[in-house]
């Protein structure tokens, strides 16, 4: 597991050999979700609308770096950090 991004409360992790689809996993709190990079919908867990609202705008902009995360996951390489919400 790596910690790609915090901001907000919200903590952002992907884990190396994950299964499809691509996808990150947040905390927040006593809230865990995982969310889809392509449509950034929830595929499990939940997270207050607020919260989710964040991650929304944090993965639009940050989309194609998080499959590139994911790229690098599959593959055991190193995960960077992925700048947070300003």
């Amino acid at each position: 597991m790596s910690e790609l991004s915090r901001f907000y409360g919200l903590i952002i992790r992907m884990y190396y050999d994950d299964h499809p689809p691509p996808h990150f996993h947040v905390q927040y709190g006593e809230y865990r979700a995982k969310i889809t990079i392509d449509t950034l919908a929830v595929l499990t867990g939940y997270l207050p609308a607020r919260a989710l609202g964040l991650v929304a705008e944090w993965g639009l902009l940050h989309r194609e770096e998080l499959l590139n995360r994911w790229r690098s996951a599959e593959n055991h390489e190193e995960l960077l950090k992925i700048d947070p919400l300003p």
